[in-house]
């Protein structure tokens, strides 16, 4: 039950954390965004990334691999602990990424302009940015979260708050893919994978020209013939 608990909170603590963190990063620092707007980086409409959610699940449950059996030394038993973490982080971006791609003919991130990428999903770039992170949690986080799990279970308001969560991010998840799916339908007909930063780029472009933002608010979360005209304008 406890297990369960923490991975719940983790989930999502982690979830608006890591959006909080790529809004950042994709405003300052992303190459995939040159005109630095402000982006919501998730597939989702909420702010929450739930693969950042799951890795941050999994760090805590990597924390504990008793590394010390088959490494001597304390500071090269954080190296390998930190390298297992995100190469198992890794891993998950690539399954992740590649469903999206085979399953849905979206690319939600691109990192072809890295070196060493493998089909723009994961590159050792991100990776050792993992890597720093998993030490981050390791350190920082990790420690605390017994104590935070106190909070939790003795607040019921606050509980109540990550309830509230799941049932938005149940709803978000159900009507996103209801939207991805007439994204994966015109992307099949053109034979084409659509970039998802891109594409929320190029809208947010075309928005500003027209200086008409309701007219693609409404195209995103309309019928399928109002989205198609949307994809039809910024592909064509």
């Amino acid at each position: 039950m406890i297990v369960f608990l923490v991975l719940t909170f983790l989930f999502f603590a982690g979830s608006l954390l890591g959006w909080a963190l790529e809004v950042f990063w994709r405003r300052f620092f992303s190459k995939n965004n040159p005109s630095h707007r402000w982006i919501n980086p998730g597939f989702l409409h909420g702010p929450y990334l739930p693969l950042y959610g799951l890795s941050l699940s999994v760090l805590f449950m990597l924390s504990f691999v008793p590394v010390y059996h088959i490494i001597a030394g304390p500071i090269m038993q954080k190296i390998v602990l930190f390298a297992i973490m995100a190469l198992c982080i890794t891993a998950m971006e690539y399954l992740g990424g590649l469903i999206f791609i085979k399953g849905m003919n979206l690319k939600l991130w691109d990192y072809s302009n890295c070196w060493g990428n493998i089909q723009g999903i994961i590159c050792p770039q991100y990776t050792f940015y993992w890597w720093l992170l998993s030490g981050v949690y390791y350190f920082v986080i990790h420690p605390k979260i017994i104590e935070w799990l106190y909070w939790f279970t003795n607040h019921l308001a606050f509980c109540l708050v990550v309830g509230f969560f799941y049932g938005v991010f149940t709803v978000d998840f159900c009507y996103t893919l209801n939207i991805a799916a007439k994204l994966r339908a015109y992307a099949r007909e053109q034979e084409l994978v659509i970039r998802y930063e891109n594409l929320k780029a190029l809208i947010l472009q075309k928005n500003e020209e027209l200086r008409d933002k309701r007219h693609f608010i409404f195209a995103l979360k309309s019928d399928r013939l109002a989205l198609r005209d949307l994809l039809k304008e910024v592909f064509h």
